[in-house]
C-alpha cells in the first residue's frame, strides 16, 4: 500500500538520518622543507586519491616557512628539516599540542657536477679549494636554512670552514643549491643525500661523518587552530605505509614510531 502523500517527506527525512554521513572533503595546506619535494610530489596526490581531501604543498627553506607561519600564513601541517625551527614555533604557541613527532632522518653529502665524478675522502685533510678550482661551493643559506646550517657545522667541525667561506655561493634553499651544481654553475655543493638521489646530473663524491654535525631530524606537527579532518588524516598518512615507501625510495630514514618528537 502506498504511503500517504503527506507522510512521504517525513519518511524521507527519517531514512536520510539513518544513513551514515559521508566525510566532507577538505583542503590541507602543507608547508614542507624544500628537500621533501620529490617525496611530496608522490605523497600528496596519493593521499588525495585515497581520501578525497585536497592537498596544497608549499615548499621552501624551513626558516622561510616558519617565519611565514609566525606571520599568520594559513598552513595546517608543517614539516621542518630541523628541530630548532619547530622548537621556535612550539615556543610561540603555534603548534597543536600533542601533534608533534619526529618523521624522518637524513644525511648531508658533497656533490659534484656530472654523473661520474671521482669520490673523495671527507676529512680534515680534504683540499676543498683545490677541488673547487676557480668555482664556488653551492650551499643553502648557512645561517638560516637547515641544509646550510648542517653543512657549515660539518665544515667547521672538520676545520674546513675558514678556507671554504670565501668560495661559498649561498642559495635560498637546498634545492636551489642542488640546481647550481646540476646545471654546472658550481662544480661542488653540499646538499642532503636525498636531494642528490633525485638529480641524475650530480654525483655524490663523499658523505659527511655523522658526528661532524647535529643529527638531521625532520619533525612534523599540526598548526594550532587548524586541526581539521584533513590535517588529522594527512598527519596519520605521513606515518603510514604508503608514505613510508615514498620517503624510503628517496633515501630518507623513516622514524618508526610517531610521537617521538620533543
Amino acid at each position: 500500500m502506498p504511503f500517504p502523500r503527506l507522510l512521504r517527506p517525513a519518511l524521507a527525512a527519517a531514512l536520510l538520518a539513518a544513513l551514515p554521513l559521508a566525510a566532507k572533503a577538505e583542503e590541507v595546506v602543507v608547508f614542507a622543507a624544500a628537500s621533501l619535494k620529490t617525496a611530496m610530489d608522490e605523497i600528496a596526490p596519493a593521499f588525495e586519491a585515497k581520501t578525497g581531501h585536497e592537498v596544497t604543498v608549499s615548499l621552501a627553506g624551513s626558516s622561510a616557512l616558519a617565519r611565514q607561519i609566525q606571520q599568520g600564513a594559513p598552513a595546517g601541517i608543517f614539516i621542518s628539516a630541523n628541530e630548532e625551527w619547530m622548537d621556535t614555533l612550539d615556543a610561540d604557541g603555534l603548534l597543536e599540542p600533542g601533534s608533534r613527532s619526529d618523521l624522518l632522518r637524513n644525511s648531508i653529502v658533497l656533490i659534484a657536477h656530472g654523473a661520474d665524478a671521482a669520490p673523495v675522502a671527507i676529512s680534515p685533510a680534504l683540499d676543498l679549494p683545490g677541488l673547487l678550482g676557480d668555482g664556488r661551493l653551492a650551499m643553502a643559506l648557512v645561517d638560516a636554512v637547515p641544509a646550510g646550517i648542517y653543512g657549515k657545522a660539518a665544515l667547521q667541525s672538520l676545520g674546513l670552514w675558514d678556507t671554504a667561506l670565501p668560495r661559498v655561493a649561498q642559495a635560498d634553499n637546498v634545492r636551489a643549491a642542488l640546481a647550481l651544481v646540476s646545471t654546472g654553475e658550481a662544480p661542488l655543493g653540499i646538499v642532503y643525500a636525498t636531494d642528490a638521489a633525485a638529480d641524475k646530473n650530480v654525483s655524490v663524491i663523499g658523505t659527511f661523518p655523522e658526528d661532524s654535525h647535529p643529527p638531521i631530524v625532520y619533525p612534523v606537527a599540526e598548526l594550532a587552530g587548524r586541526n581539521g579532518a584533513a590535517e588529522t588524516a594527512f598527519l596519520a598518512y605521513l606515518h603510514g605505509p604508503e608514505a613510508r615507501a615514498a620517503f624510503e625510495a628517496q633515501g630518507f630514514e623513516v622514524v618508526s614510531q610517531p610521537g617521538t618528537g620533543g
